[in-house]
């Protein structure tokens, strides 16, 4: 079948193309910003079309000729998400409507009891799905709890919580049932339900086989990564709100995803019905108990085999737009720090440092100031420093690296990040290499545009530590690169 996805630079939806493929389905891809899919590697068999789906003329084009449409998208990091889910839910809609697709699918949230409320999360999830099983065209809504899979947000948080702390303070909402799922079942219904026949057209929840408290879940992490057990600790004052600032603090995820997920386990979420079966058989080798999921998405960790991550969405307070041209560019101001050395290693191994910088190999300069900066962005509501990296020496376009994102890779001769930390304007980071001889040239700038007075005022503030910090990064990158 045509099938196209919304959302596939996102977590399922990156997962979801091979899959598709796999199944032997013709697949198109919508994406804001398709230069994230510039190197993932299934880019050459699918069709990439640049769209926003809260513009209805956009997809109207991008539905335009397909049959299926799979409707990935979650605006959870969004302070409006509910409203903007609500109207790209709508325009979603319309478009396929119009398009006379043959089904539509949505991966949503598993809902508590009827006469419970709904935590804002789960209610605008709901909402969207009934949006689209209104739209008339023939809609399966798959709805599930907590996945379990490497680089899930749930699945981060689940880890460092438990591998960090080995005494853990607790809200109420760790005794609350809930029923995993593992991402690869997750796939597999996914990519069966675009064969559906039309009359097929409702909701079905669907998780795996076991059915655990919230603390079940991070004592089962701790004996399958091999931890002493944990003690818990329920405390009843802690709040939702509180215990997202407790893992904003601990977890990479930040305090605008946290929030969010943490509400959702204040219900307990476990599936009412199982009727996926007569419709779509289970995996044959079945579904993935929970330490089975656990086990291999840790071993998908180890093995540095994660194709996509939480953080692939793009925060939403951070600027989309590219790196201005230079010189050509003139809208304004652009403050700029510039640092050039020469150094006796190859323009090989200078790029080897280059491109394994961040994430667990450090930012090469003032660790201090780096972790102060990342605490404060934290506490701003920011991402922090601790998103990290997918893998330890290659970096792709749009992955996420600490708060920056990568923009440009031009091997072996150019990395451009994008910050994606709060700031009042716009920054980038490149690092370029040039041969200079029997060596390199090591060449970096830090490039920063304002945004009224504020930006001004933070540009002038930092610069007197720029020594320190950019000065630093220059010389520790190129003694690097001369030591191997």
């Amino acid at each position: 079948m045509r099938c196209v996805v919304l959302g596939a630079t996102g977590y399922i939806g990156g997962r979801l193309v091979p899959e598709l493929l796999a199944a032997g389905h013709e697949v198109r891809v919508v994406a804001r910003s398709p230069e994230k899919l510039a190197e993932v590697p299934w880019r050459g068999e699918v069709e990439v079309v640049r769209g926003d789906v809260t513009e209805p003329s956009d997809m109207a084009a991008a539905l335009a000729g397909s049959q299926v449409a799979y409707y990935l998208v979650h605006a959870l990091h969004r302070s409006d998400f509910v409203q903007v889910d609500r109207d790209a839910a709508e325009n979603v809609a319309a478009a396929a409507r119009g398009a006379g697709l043959s089904r539509l699918i949505y991966l949503g949230g598993i809902t508590p009891a009827e006469d419970e409320p709904l935590s804002e999360h789960l209610a605008s999830r709901d909402e969207v799905g009934q949006i689209l099983l209104d739209s008339g065209v023939p809609t399966v809504v798959l709805q599930a709890a907590v996945i379990i899979g490497s680089g899930s947000a749930s699945f981060e948080m689940l880890r460092y919580l438990t591998e960090r702390l080995p005494v853990m303070v607790t809200p109420r909402w760790v005794h609350n049932r809930v029923q995993p799922i593992a991402v690869r079942d997750v796939l597999h219904y996914l990519t069966r339900a675009a064969e559906l026949p039309a009359d097929v057209h409702r909701r079905f929840d669907i998780g795996g086989p076991d059915v655990l408290t919230y603390l079940e879940m991070m004592r089962g992490y701790a004996v399958v990564s091999g931890l002493p057990r944990r003690v818990v600790l329920p405390v009843p004052v802690l709040t939702p709100w509180l215990s997202a600032q407790w893992v904003n603090l601990v977890t990479p995820v930040p305090r605008s995803i946290g929030i969010p997920l943490i509400e959702s386990l204040v219900h307990e979420v476990v599936r009412r019905e199982h009727d996926i079966d007569a419709h779509i058989a289970p995996p044959a080798e079945g579904l993935l108990h929970y330490e089975q999921a656990l086990e291999l998405a840790l071993t998908r960790i180890r093995d540095r085999e994660v194709p996509t991550r939480w953080s692939d969405a793009t925060w939403p307070t951070a600027p989309s737009d590219p790196l201005p041209t230079d010189p050509g560019w003139s809208g304004g101001t652009m403050y700029r720090d510039v640092r050039e050395r020469r150094t006796d290693a190859t323009p090989e191994q200078l790029w080897d440092v280059i491109e394994a910088i961040g994430g667990e190999h450090g930012w090469y300069s003032f660790p201090l100031a780096w972790s102060v900066r990342g605490w404060a962005d934290r506490i701003a509501g920011g991402v922090g420093l601790r998103r990290g990296r997918r893998d330890p020496h290659e970096l792709h376009v749009g992955e996420a690296l600490d708060w920056w994102r990568v923009e440009a890779v031009e091997r072996p001769r150019l990395l451009r990040l994008r910050a994606e930390m709060q700031l009042p304007g716009r920054a980038w980071l490149e690092l370029a290499v040039e041969p200079d001889g029997d060596g390199a040239r090591y060449r970096q700038r830090a490039l920063f545009e304002p945004h009224g007075l504020a930006g001004q005022l933070y540009w002038r503030a930092v610069s007197p530590f720029h020594d320190i910090v950019f000065g630093g990064m220059a010389r520790n990158i190129t003694g690097a690169a001369s030591a191997t």
